[in-house]
């Protein structure tokens, strides 16, 4: 893939409100970066996209291709999980990931928020206010660690 000048604008959407082509580039390069480059045999399509809560944050290049992508869930108990981080090989470096976090971010100010944080990026997610929850684990292999925001006070 060549990289085309980016479309800035994070696009949000319920999953409902997706186009299964939109849909099937996000899941794409979710797939390409934790399956296929981080090399982990695991369920990807874990079937939480499908919930009605589900949100969608992504950035496009100009010629379509997804290049950045995270998933905002709505547990039950009303915490927001953050998941499926991601930007393509060829788009890192352009902060992609920070704009992403912070739409979320905005999205969830008043609600607390937890992620599970690949060791290499705990401080990127502690610029955003998350705090380390626990001891480190392997999951798939990779070294991760839980993190949790605390909601922003209304003013």
């Amino acid at each position: 893939m060549t990289l085309q000048p980016l479309a800035t604008a994070v696009h949000r959407a319920y999953t409902a409100d997706l186009d299964a082509e939109d849909f099937y580039r996000m899941l794409r390069l979710r797939v390409d970066v934790f399956v296929v480059e981080q090399e982990c045999a695991y369920p990807e399509l874990d079937g939480r996209d499908l919930e009605d809560s589900t949100r969608h944050f992504w950035i496009d290049s100009a010629d379509g291709y997804v290049l950045g992508y995270l998933r905002l869930l709505e547990d039950p108990d009303g915490v927001f999980r953050i998941g499926r981080v991601c930007t393509a090989k060829s788009a890192r470096g352009m902060g992609l990931g920070r704009k992403l976090m912070r739409a979320a971010v905005a999205e969830v100010q008043h609600a607390p928020a937890v992620l599970a944080a690949q060791v290499y990026a705990k401080d990127f997610y502690a610029s955003f206010g998350f705090v380390e929850d626990g001891d480190e684990y392997l999951e798939d292999g990779i070294p991760h660690v839980d993190m949790r925001r605390e909601p922003r006070r209304r003013a």
